[in-house]
This record gives structure tokens, C-alpha cells and sequence, in this order.
């Protein structure tokens, strides 16, 4: 890989990563939405609050002054008028009126002396005028209260705020208690409402950096809280790994701390236990190993013997006693089956010890079939599916014992006749033993290849040591290759056994991890 991929893949596992850490199962995000959230909900609530509070405060202290001016305003102005003054008076009178510190419109409404109503409005004819005053906000000023112990007046100041255009206005209006003159008064309220406006907008950009401070805290807080979480994540990794010595650094006494120290206890006990069955498994092994090292000189020796006493079995001359000719076969099978075992045993004692290793050639499938079948006189039992030209580089003499122990076993347990099929599936030679006989019963299935494993426990000594499957196995595995059993929908069982066609680029995967070994 070039300098250039490299950095490209760097830079997409380390972009993945921040995106891995964004997700919303994520106690970092999630911990930062939480404070986001709080800080948000409060920001707006104290700001909300605040510009309530304020805008009434505004509003009230604004609308108390005008009113108060235009009462004032009323009694010593208004309240002067004649009981049917003239539109000129009623003019002039507005224009006082409306010369207050306030700066608001005023509108007089009265009857002349002629009985005609007339109007006075400090803004001329175009200014303020009795359309402007809502209908409700009219009737009520106009309208004569009962006088009793709860009223003293008939008549009553009224106020309303509306909104013209977008602009907000205060309209009020109060009629001359003796007669005379009905006043109104409009006041704009927009210098106030720029005022609450600019208010909001400063508790909004408030609220904003609140939210941001909160963020920021936020990710404080889940970097102090959750960087121990982290190294407590890849330290169990580690672990998950093999390294088993993978130990944290405990410091401060909280929660997170004593969680550290459990941690690395657990680590110290699962180390100690592993290097305990560790130590257990290898003595095991070197047992078996060093058992069948011991058993091969003596059964070298019985061997011998014991082929001389079959080829007296064997002698037409009679010599053999028939008394012990019974006891003489069974010694001589017998020994054949201890051979077989040991020799099965040395076997399993390579696998374990990651010793074995494959010899590979170039192997004519069909041919390799044939050699097996032939070479144990299975030729009348076995009906064999191959096209010759097959190739594949394999190590000869490990398919070997895959094929005599799934033909043999096919023979043994299931029914003539054994059909052996071959076929290539993309880079894979695929090889199907078939049985005619009852098959295999469910809850033997998964434990057929298991080690000394025999499907009825009536029979503990049979033919077989119960290694051939398991060794069969484990010389696929050892190939990159798999062995699964089943039973066929028409009777029988199916041992499928699946190769690939070359199985060198295992062999160097294997001397490289060695070398690295060594080294």
C-alpha cells in the first residue's frame, strides 16, 4: 500500500471515528444534548420572564404617565369649556392640551350653542379624528355610570392599546363631569416598542450564549466524565484481544475509580485462570504427546509378533492350536486398533500443538479418489461421480485420510451403496459422500465430529476410537477448508467437504506467522 492510500484510509478511520462518537448513542452527544437542552429551557425562561417583566414594567410606567397628564390635562383645561363651547374653543383647547410633556394627540367632541356637534383635534382637520377611537373603547367613555357608595363619578377615564400598521398606539378617552366636552387621546407607543424589541434581541443573543457556554461545558463535563469509560472501552478490547495483562490506571476514589480497580481485578483473576488452563492444556498435551511416543516402542515390538501370529492363522499347515486360534485373532486385532490409535493420537497431538503442516502438490481429484477406494478394497461399495482433469494443489496424503474417513465411516455406520461426488464451486473443490442408510439421528449432528464422541453409549468399544471424523476435520482446516454433515431428503447422511483449489497462500500465512514467532 502506497503513502498516499495510507492517508486516504487514515483519514476516512479517523473520520468515521468522529462520526462514530457523533451518534446519538453516543453518552458524549448525549450528555451535550442534555445540557443544551437544560440550559435552553432555562435561558428561555428567564428570558421570557424577563422581557415580560420588563415590558410591563415599560408599558405601565409609560401608559400611568400619559394618562395621568391627559386627566390633569381634562380638569384644567377640558373642564373650563363652556357647556356648549364653539369649534374654535374647542380647537384651541385641543392645541393646549396636546402641548404636554407627553406629546400626545388630543380630540375634543362637544355640542354648540346651536346643538350641532363639533369637533376640535390638536393635528388640524387631517389629524386625529373620532374614527381612530375603537367603537367599545367610545361607548364606554360616553356612557353615564350609576352613582352610589361605590361610584362617586358618572363618568370614568378608559384606555385601550391598539395597533395601526404595525405601529402600537394608547387611546384614551373621558368625558367633563358637569357637562361639556368629551376628550379622547392617542399616544404612539413605538419608541417603547424599539426599546422592547432591541431588549429582545439582547435576551435572545443571551439565550444563544448561554446554549453555546452550555455546549462548551458539556463537552467539559464528557471529556473529565467519560474519558475514564473510554479507556475502560479499549482496555476491554484489549482484553477481548488476548492481552490479557491489559491493566487501568486507578486514580481518585469515585465511582468511576472503583470501577477501574474492579476492572483490573477481574483482569488479574481471568489471567491467572487462563494461564492456569493454559498450563493444564499443555500438560495434557505433552502427556498424550509423550504417551504415544512411550506406547510405539512396545507396540512396534507387538506388532512384529502379532503379524507373525496372523501369518500362522493364515498357514494352511494347521500349526495354530484351535483352542487359542480365538484368542489369537482377537490379539491381533486388537493391536491393529491400538496402532491405529496411537498413530491417531499422534495425529490430534500435532493439531493441538499447531505443528502440523501441509506438503502440497498438484493432486487429479478424481484420481486421488480412485487411489483411496482402491487401496482398501472399497471398489464394489463405492459409486464414484468424477470428472478426471479436476486439479487442485493440495497436500496428498491429508486428503487422503479426509476421504478413507468419511468413506469408511459412510460404510461403517450407513448403507451400500456410498456414492462420492465431485464438483467446483468458483475457486472451491466441493466433495459430497453420501449413505444409503438411516442417517444421522438430530441430536447426534452436532456432535459428530466432536473427539472419542460415539453416538450410542451401549457400544463404547466399536471398531473405531471415535478420532477419524475429528481428525478429518482438522486436516480440512488445516487446508482453509470445511467439513459439514446432514441428512439427505431421501435417506441417507451427506458429508460435504469443501477445499480450495489452491491451498499454497495458507502455507505461507502459516511460515509467515511463524517466522514472526521465531523472530
Amino acid at each position: 500500500m502506497t503513502e498516499a492510500q495510507g492517508g486516504v484510509r487514515g483519514w476516512a478511520a479517523t473520520r468515521k471515528g468522529h462520526i462514530s462518537r457523533l451518534r446519538f448513542t453516543s453518552l458524549r452527544l448525549r450528555l451535550v444534548v442534555v445540557f443544551g437542552l437544560v440550559a435552553l429551557t432555562a435561558a428561555v425562561s428567564a428570558s421570557g420572564i424577563a422581557y415580560w417583566l420588563n415590558r410591563e414594567a415599560v408599558l405601565s410606567r409609560t401608559q400611568d404617565a400619559v394618562l395621568a397628564d391627559f386627566r390633569q390635562a381634562m380638569q384644567t383645561r377640558a373642564g373650563t369649556l363652556p357647556t356648549h363651547p364653539t369649534q374654535d374653543e374647542l380647537q384651541h383647547t385641543a392645541g393646549q392640551m396636546a402641548n404636554s410633556s407627553q406629546r400626545f394627540s388630543v380630540l375634543l367632541v362637544a355640542r354648540n350653542p346651536e346643538g350641532k356637534t363639533v369637533y376640535g383635534s390638536s393635528g388640524g382637520l387631517d389629524g386625529f379624528s373620532l374614527q381612530d377611537v375603537p367603537k367599545s373603547l367610545r361607548a364606554a367613555v360616553t356612557k353615564q355610570q350609576t352613582v352610589d357608595s361605590g361610584n362617586k363619578y358618572p363618568y370614568h377615564l378608559y384606555w385601550q392599546r391598539v395597533v395601526d400598521h404595525g405601529t402600537p398606539y394608547l387611546v384614551a378617552g373621558a368625558k367633563v363631569i358637569a357637562g361639556g366636552a368629551t376628550g379622547y387621546m392617542v399616544k404612539s407607543l413605538e419608541p417603547e416598542a424599539k426599546d422592547l424589541n432591541s431588549l429582545a434581541w439582547s435576551l435572545g443573543i443571551a439565550t444563544g450564549l448561554a446554549l453555546v457556554g452550555s455546549a462548551l461545558l458539556a463537552q467539559a463535563a464528557a471529556s473529565t466524565v467519560l474519558k475514564p469509560v473510554q479507556r475502560l472501552g479499549v482496555a476491554a478490547r484489549r482484553l477481548g484481544e488476548g492481552k490479557l495483562d491489559t491493566r487501568l490506571r486507578v486514580s481518585g476514589t469515585d465511582e468511576l475509580a472503583d470501577l477501574s480497580r474492579t476492572f483490573n481485578d477481574a483482569a488479574e483473576a481471568l489471567e491467572k485462570r487462563v494461564d492456569d488452563m493454559a498450563t493444564r492444556d499443555e500438560a495434557s498435551r505433552r502427556f498424550v504427546a509423550d504417551m504415544s511416543h512411550e506406547l510405539r516402542t512396545p507396540l512396534t515390538a507387538i506388532t512384529a509378533v502379532t503379524e507373525i501370529l496372523e501369518e500362522e492363522l493364515e498357514a494352511e499347515s494347521g500349526s495354530m492350536d484351535p483352542m487359542i486360534e480365538p484368542a489369537v485373532r482377537l490379539v491381533v486385532s486388537e493391536t491393529r486398533r491400538l496402532n491405529d490409535l496411537v498413530e491417531n493420537l499422534m495425529e490430534v497431538t500435532r493439531f493441538d500443538a499447531g505443528t502440523a503442516r501441509l506438503v502440497l502438490d498438484d493432486v487429479d481429484i478424481a484420481d486421488q479418489i480412485t487411489a483411496c477406494i482402491d487401496a482398501r478394497a472399497w471398489l464394489d461399495a463405492v459409486d464414484l461421480d468424477a470428472e478426471r482433469g479436476i486439479h487442485a494443489r493440495l497436500d496428498p496424503r491429508r486428503l487422503d485420510v479426509i476421504l478413507a474417513n468419511l468413506i469408511g465411516n459412510a460404510l461403517k455406520h450407513g448403507g451400500s451403496p456410498v456414492r462420492v461426488a465431485v464438483r467446483v464451486a468458483d475457486e472451491e473443490i466441493v466433495i459430497e459422500v453420501r449413505d444409503h442408510g438411516p442417517g444421522i439421528p438430530e441430536d447426534v449432528l452436532p456432535h459428530v465430529f466432536d473427539r472419542f464422541y460415539k453416538a450410542s453409549a451401549s457400544r463404547p468399544r466399536s471398531e473405531g476410537s471415535g478420532l477419524g471424523l475429528s481428525i478429518a476435520l482438522e486436516n480440512a482446516h488445516i487446508h482453509g477448508g470445511e467439513i459439514t454433515a446432514a441428512n439427505s431428503p431421501d435417506g441417507g447422511a451427506v458429508f460435504t467437504l469443501r477445499l480450495p483449489r489452491d491451498a499454497s497462500s495458507l502455507t505461507e500465512e502459516a511460515d509467515g506467522e511463524g517466522k514472526k514467532g521465531d523472530a
